[in-house]
């Protein structure tokens, strides 16, 4: 059978309760695919449009861990999907297989890639709401891809008989308690999921199981999972541990795909610690703290805080300012030895000063010679009466009873040495004459 004109259907690898996987060949690339075809009797609008949108809500997504979309389209007045056929089997087919549960080194690696594909799903807004073993694939490498977005299940899934179609996209072994109650499923839901998977993978069986799916429904809602060590496994504490987390009853206390891919990926489900980072070389040890100078509001940033005055709490600040003390009393002791020093160099030329200003001679009779005045020289070699004094005044004074005009300004120290007054050495020469005669 030839759909669309291109691909070829070889063989039939799975069933769902909506449509159909074949095994197909591309005959215009020359490569296998799986083609989905969505069963005649489903084919209402609601369920076209769903298979629209997964179709294009798979060809989003480009993981290594999610397979890949190639086509869609119509034919035969039926939808197909065309995608990446993986070469291997489904986990359901593997545990099977086993007759048990799987090596925790398996289930480690099932874990980390399923949950780096959910994570890169979630990233885009895609919650995929049926993960079970049956759409979870393996390649001959061990490598997991994801596959049917809620659309088909596979053949010799175990879980298929409990697949409510059309009602609820997943089944009651792997629902999340908050999908059990009727709210809309979110990561978190995928992660739970996830979780159902791991433990039936590690124990054989899920974590809850019962008669019908309504109480399968009631114990993921209020039922206690049991620890899967107490069911023989074979597991480090610390996988276990996380294992339970996983199940958490409400979605805030899962942890993200992103933080399930890390933590299985690394050597943390062994019971390990994660590997540290590689040590730096040793720095000298830090000089100690010093006080960080008060900036002026020039030099302060745009996150200086200033304080009133008055206003400063008690605090480093304060330490501070009594550090810096010790500098500015060193300044002013250093400051009097200069003053002392000039104030001592102004006091004695000031007392020179005042000393040449007091014992020193007039300067203004230095540079002139002095001379009597010429009446009291007269009055006492001529007169000789009563009345006359016994000697004469000094120059340049007046006498205690004399109201006459005022003495002459001192100014002979301003002023230019002057001759001796001719009217002196004339009255000398008259009383030489006298004399002679």
């Amino acid at each position: 059978m030839l759909v669309a004109g291109r691909y070829r259907l070889d063989r039939r690898i799975g069933q769902g309760g909506m449509g159909e996987v074949w095994q197909a060949s591309d005959e215009v690339l020359g490569r296998p695919v799986a083609l989905k075809l969505l069963l005649g009797e489903h084919a209402d609008a609601q369920a076209a449009a769903r298979f629209r949108l997964e179709a294009q809500t798979a060809a989003r997504l480009n993981h290594p861990h999610v397979v890949a979309v190639f086509d869609f389209g119509t034919w035969d007045g039926r939808f197909y999907l065309v995608m990446e056929l993986i070469p291997g089997r489904s986990l359901a087919e593997e545990l099977t297989a086993d007759g048990g549960g799987l090596a925790p080194e398996r289930v480690a690696v099932v874990a980390a890639h399923t949950a780096a594909g959910l994570a890169s799903a979630h990233r885009q807004g895609i919650v995929h709401r049926d993960i079970k073993p049956g759409n979870l694939l393996s390649d001959a490498e061990g490598t997991v891809k994801i596959a049917d977005f809620g659309i088909a299940r596979f053949v010799n899934d175990p879980s298929a008989a409990l697949t409510t179609t059309g009602q609820i996209v997943g089944t009651s072994l792997y629902l999340a308690p908050e999908r059990a109650l009727g709210r809309t499923a979110e990561p978190a839901s995928d992660v739970y999921a996830l979780g159902c998977v791991l433990y039936q993978l590690i124990t054989g069986q899920p974590p809850f199981r019962a008669d019908t799916p309504t109480a399968t429904l009631y114990q993921h809602i209020d039922a206690v999972p049991v620890p899967p060590i107490e069911r023989g496994a074979r597991l480090s504490p610390a996988f276990q541990n996380f294992l339970l987390v996983m199940l958490a009853k409400q979605p805030e206390d899962r942890p993200t795909a992103d933080e399930v891919a890390a933590w299985f990926a690394s050597d943390a489900w062994q019971g390990r610690s994660r590997p540290m980072p590689a040590p730096r070389p040793a720095a000298a040890p830090p000089a100690a703290p010093r006080p960080a100078p008060v900036p002026s509001p020039a030099e302060a940033g745009p996150a200086t805080t200033y304080m009133l005055p008055g206003s400063r709490p008690p605090g480093r600040g304060h330490r501070s300012a009594r550090k810096a003390r010790p500098d500015v009393r060193a300044a002013f002791r250093r400051r009097p030895r200069v003053a002392t020093a000039a104030a001592g160099a102004v006091a004695f030329t000031a007392a020179v000063l005042i000393g040449m200003a007091l014992f020193s001679p007039d300067e203004s009779s230095a540079g002139t010679p002095l001379t009597d005045p010429a009446p009291s020289a007269t009055a006492g070699e001529s007169g000789g009466g009563a009345g006359s004094s016994p000697s004469a005044e000094p120059a340049g004074r007046q006498p205690s009873g004399d109201t006459g005009a005022p003495a002459r300004p001192a100014k002979g120290a301003d002023d230019a040495p002057r001759k001796p007054d001719d009217g002196g050495r004339h009255a000398d020469r008259h009383a030489e004459e006298d004399e002679d005669d």
